[in-house]
């Protein structure tokens, strides 16, 4: 395959998983609407999304280099859907209007939580994978 074609096949796929990531954050957030001052969809949808991220990010090193299959499913799970799924945007937008709203603490709790859960939900992703892998090693 031609560099070129690569590379449209990698902005396809980084298409493909965030078109799907983007659907299914729009779903996630009908479902956990946030009426209590702390924007709660936005956060467990931010936090799971660093899990999965860290998760797959992982687990793919494990297996082996950055080519080929791993590559595509990097771009469009890890890039695509993942980034379609959590929102960077939202969570600033978010803390703007509560610091706006007169609600800094809450603001500044948000901005903290999300940062601090967000990184140690990315390390359990982490081992997560290392722990199934070594189980699927086990197993063979």
């Amino acid at each position: 395959m031609t560099a070129g074609g690569s590379k449209v096949i990698a902005a396809a796929a980084v298409g493909i998983g965030g078109c799907m990531g983007t659907a299914l954050r729009c779903v996630a957030t009908s479902l956990l609407p946030s009426s209590s001052g702390f924007p709660a969809s936005t956060f467990l949808i931010n936090i799971t999304g660093a899990f999965v991220l860290g998760f797959l990010l992982e687990y793919l090193l494990i297996c082996g280099e950055d080519t080929g299959m791993r590559r595509i499913v990097r771009l469009c799970a890890g890039t695509g859907f993942c980034g379609g799924f959590t929102t960077y945007g939202t969570l600033a937008f978010e803390s703007t209007q509560l610091f706006g709203s007169g609600s800094g603490l809450v603001g500044i709790g948000y901005l903290g939580a999300s940062v601090c859960a967000g990184v140690v939900a990315t390390m359990a992703g982490f081992v997560a994978a290392q722990k199934i892998r070594r189980l699927q090693e086990e197993s063979r």
